[in-house]
């Protein structure tokens, strides 16, 4: 017997009925996320913009950050941003690309350290050149196209095409809905929120594949339950595992965006909107409501592909 009842085995919610008000926001809010991007653009960070990262920490008393930036101001470096974060004396310090490659990049750390004196602690320097920079971007997309491929042919063999097609949909909704949080609230966007997007289309499809392994078991089962009926029956019965799986999720990224601190602040950020809003939000109600318009079969081999499926019922 379980202590902890989040949602109660035996639900009947109707979530292909919200089909018709889930499909319009969704596209709705793509188009809203893909026209951030080409009018506000990412913050991009040092990894993919190029430049230098100074973590700081002042070691007495509270960090006067007009003090530092009049200071950095008198250097010549540029453009230079300056970020209090974590305890008041901590400070971020991102300096812009100077001309002449990775020598005048160290160059300006040491003209920085100079300048601030022995008075701050160096808790963490990063130095990235303009072609490294151009490099880990397209890496880093190519990277994102290749997961997202994969998925598609993964998902061809393992199920019919309309599952494959359907999942795709609902793993680029997320991508999508999580670059135009990003554009909205300007996180840094680095090699970190790579990470992010990727452990997101991971988990996306690893809760679309639990509702669509029942489906398919209900489509061999059940030949003449109308679809949206069968569907509904799918996922009225993962409900509760996957409510148990989101708010385990949730409580450790919590616990990470409160207490990480600012080194993988973008990453927790992104993968608490990618999973736990919209990740949970398509798994549901787009992932398995498309199906019906996408004209899944009820029989034949493609649902009965997999080894260990052969001569069920």
């Amino acid at each position: 017997m379980r202590l902890l009842r989040i949602v109660p085995d035996d639900t009947k919610f109707d979530f292909m009925r919200f089909r018709r008000i889930s499909f319009p926001l969704s596209a709705l809010l793509s188009i809203l996320a893909i026209s951030l991007y080409f009018f506000h653009g990412l913050n991009f960070g040092i990894d993919f913009r190029g430049g230098t990262l100074l973590e700081v920490r002042q070691i007495e008393g509270a960090a006067d950050l007009a003090k530092m930036r009049a200071t950095i101001a008198t250097l010549g470096l540029g453009e230079a941003q300056l970020q209090q974060f974590g305890g008041p004396s901590e400070v971020l310090i991102r300096i812009a690309e100077q001309p002449g490659g990775d020598a005048a990049q160290q160059q300006a750390v040491t003209k920085v350290k100079a300048a601030l004196g022995t008075g701050v602690e160096y808790r963490r320097t990063e130095v990235v050149g303009p072609r490294v920079s151009g490099e880990l971007l397209s890496y880093g997309v190519v990277g994102l196209g290749l997961a997202i491929l994969c998925i598609l042919v993964y998902l061809w063999f393992r199920f019919e095409w309309q599952f494959a097609l359907g999942a795709m949909i609902a793993n680029v909704h997320d991508i999508v809905l999580t670059i135009g949080f990003m554009s909205v609230t300007q996180i840094d966007f680095d090699l970190t929120s790579i990470a992010a997007l990727l452990t997101i289309l991971g988990y996306s499809l690893n809760d679309t594949v639990v509702i669509y392994d029942r489906i398919r078991e209900m489509l061999r089962r059940y030949k003449k339950l109308p679809m949206p009926d069968l569907l509904n029956a799918s996922v009225n019965q993962t409900l509760s595992r996957s409510v148990i799986t989101h708010v385990t999720v949730s409580l450790a990224l919590l616990a990470l965006l409160l207490f990480g601190g600012q080194a993988i602040h973008s990453f927790t950020a992104t993968m608490m909107f990618g999973v736990v809003l919209v990740g949970t939000y398509t798994s549901v109600f787009i992932a398995a409501p498309i199906l019906i318009y996408l004209g899944v079969g009820r029989g034949g081999d493609a649902l009965t592909r997999p080894e260990g499926d052969k001569g069920k019922s």
